[in-house]
C-alpha cells in the first residue's frame, strides 16, 4: 500500500528522520503541500523565513520548521516537527509519499535484446527498448519505453532510465542513476581538426562514466571523450537541457542547472553550484565549493571557492542601449583616468 493510502503517524516520522516533535504523536498525514496549499491531513513546511506569515492561516494538519521559527505559529494546537533543515526534512518525508515504481521484471516481448546483451533476471527492459551488443543491465534497474542501450554500454544496479533515454556507446552508469526522458550520454564530442579548407572529423575514443547516485535532466547531453572519459562523480545533479562536452570531469555533489553549457576538457570541482544558462568555456580548472550563478560565462580558470558572477543585470532598453555605446570607451576612459592619477602623483 503507498504511503498516500496509508499515511504516517507523526510520531513515526520524528523517530525515522530524527526530528523533535511538539504534539500529537499518534496524528496521521497522508500527504504533502505547502504552507498555502496544504488542507487538512497534510504535512507543510516552512524552509524560507518570508512565508513565516503563512503560519497563521495554513490548514496544514503538521509543520516542518526550524526551532527559531516555533514563536510564529499563532495556532498553539498544531503538530510541529522540528528540524535544523527543514528543507531537507521535507525532502526525504516527501519521498515516502512517491508512489514506487510498478515496472514489471523481465524483458518486454517488443525489445530487442543482442545476444551478447545481459540483463539481470529482476531488470525490467521497457516496450520497443533496444539493447545492444556486449551491453550490461544491472540488478532492479530500469529501461523505459523506447530507451536505447548502445554497444559496449553498462547500467548499474537500480538504475532508472525514464521513456525514451539514448546511451550511445562505451557509458557505464554506477549504482541508482536517474536519467530523465530524452537524454543523450556518449554522443559524439565535437572534435575537428581543420586540414587547409576543410574539417576532418576527430574520431571519439572515449566512453562516459557516471558515478552513484546521479540524476540528469531531461534531455540533457554528455558527449563520450575523444580518448579518455568524460566523468560525473557520484551524486552530480543536472538539469535539464544541459550541454556537458568531452572529457569534461564534474566533481562530486555539484548541481548544475538547466540550460548551462561546458565546454571541452573542462573539469569542476565537487560541492559546486552553477546557475542556469551559465557557459563555461574550455580546458579551465573551476576549484570545489564555487558557486556560479546564473547567465555567467566564465572565461577562464576559477581558483579559489566562492561566488563568481559576469554580465549586465536588466535595464530598461533605452538606458541599456546608452550604457552599452559607452562600453565602446571603458578603455579609454581607463587611460584617462590613470593619466589623471599618474600626474596627481608627480605634483
Amino acid at each position: 500500500m503507498s504511503g498516500e493510502q496509508a499515511g504516517f503517524r507523526l510520531g513515526d516520522l520524528a523517530e525515522r528522520f530524527a526530528l523533535n516533535l511538539r504534539g500529537d504523536s499518534g496524528l496521521v498525514v497522508h500527504g504533502v503541500a505547502t504552507l498555502a496549499q496544504a488542507g487538512p491531513g497534510q504535512l507543510g513546511f516552512l524552509a524560507n523565513p518570508r512565508y513565516r506569515g503563512q503560519l497563521n492561516s495554513t490548514r496544514a494538519s503538521a509543520v516542518i520548521l526550524r526551532m527559531a521559527d516555533l514563536d510564529a505559529i499563532g495556532n498553539g494546537t498544531m503538530a510541529v516537527l522540528i528540524a535544523a533543515d527543514p528543507y531537507v526534512a521535507f525532502a526525504r518525508i516527501a519521498a515516502l509519499f512517491e508512489p514506487a515504481s510498478d515496472a514489471p521484471a523481465g524483458i518486454h516481448p517488443s525489445a530487442v535484446v543482442a545476444g551478447s546483451a545481459r540483463i539481470a533476471p529482476t531488470a525490467s527492459i521497457g516496450p520497443f527498448c533496444v539493447i545492444e551488443a556486449n551491453s550490461v543491465i544491472g540488478d532492479a534497474a530500469t529501461i523505459g519505453a523506447h530507451g536505447h542501450i548502445g554497444p559496449d554500454c553498462e547500467v548499474g544496479a537500480g538504475c532508472q532510465l525514464a521513456a525514451r533515454v539514448t546511451l550511445v556507446r562505451r557509458v557505464h552508469l554506477g549504482q541508482r542513476v536517474l536519467i530523465h526522458s530524452g537524454a543523450v550520454l556518449g554522443a559524439d564530442g565535437f572534435g575537428l581538426a581543420f586540414d587547409k579548407d576543410h574539417w576532418i572529423k576527430v574520431p571519439q575514443l572515449g566512453g562516459v562514466r557516471i558515478g552513484d547516485d546521479c540524476e540528469i535532466g531531461a534531455n540533457t547531453t554528455i558527449d563520450r571523450g575523444a580518448i579518455e572519459d568524460t566523468v560525473l562523480e557520484e551524486d552530480v545533479r543536472l538539469d535539464n537541457q544541459i550541454q556537458i562536452a568531452h572529457n569534461v570531469v564534474i566533481g562530486a555533489h555539484t548541481a548544475i542547472a538547466g540550460c548551462a553549457a561546458i565546454a571541452g576538457s573542462t573539469r569542476i570541482g565537487r560541492y559546486c553550484l552553477i546557475g542556469g544558462a551559465a557557459g563555461i568555456i574550455g580546458h579551465l580548472v573551476v576549484a570545489d565549493r564555487v558557486t556560479i550563478t546564473a547567465m555567467s560565462l566564465v572565461t577562464h580558470s576559477i581558483r579559489e571557492p566562492g561566488e563568481y558572477s559576469s554580465g549586465t543585470p536588466i535595464q530598461e532598453s533605452r538606458l541599456w542601449r546608452r550604457n552599452a555605446a559607452r562600453f565602446k570607451h571603458l578603455d579609454e576612459l581607463a587611460r584617462h583616468v590613470a593619466d589623471i592619477h599618474k600626474g596627481s602623483t608627480h605634483e
